[in-house]
């Protein structure tokens, strides 16, 4: 299935606040992976914007569960850049009351590997 509204995803500051921060307790693990593997710093964030939102309109979703919040998707996507390529899992959330998708704690790699 695909995400619903993945069309009107919205990434929110997820990416500058944790993904991409060497300077957050647990986001700065994540942000080396993606400095080293793909070469993603918060420099040149918009490369790792674009294929989140690409991913979230044309890639599969797997409803990962409902809770008290809403709709927890995760979509895997493999992404390529000049510095490398990795398997990407980026995680959504359509909260109760709302009609968007919202981008969660992650996108993250490494421990997520896919053949």
């Amino acid at each position: 299935m695909k995400l619903p509204k993945g069309n009107c995803a919205n990434l929110g500051d997820k990416l500058e606040r944790y993904c991409l921060n060497f300077n957050h307790r647990k986001g700065k693990d994540k942000a080396a992976l993606f400095r080293d593997r793909l070469g993603i710093t918060l420099e040149n964030k918009e490369i790792l914007e674009a294929a989140l939102l690409l991913a979230a309109l044309h890639n599969d979703a797997v409803v990962r569960s409902r809770d008290q919040y809403g709709y927890h998707y995760n979509i895997r996507f493999f992404m390529q850049t000049d510095v490398g390529e990795a398997w990407v899992l980026a995680c959504w959330i359509i909260r109760q009351g709302e009609d968007f998708p919202l981008s969660l704690h992650r996108p993250c790699m490494g421990r997520y590997r896919l053949p």
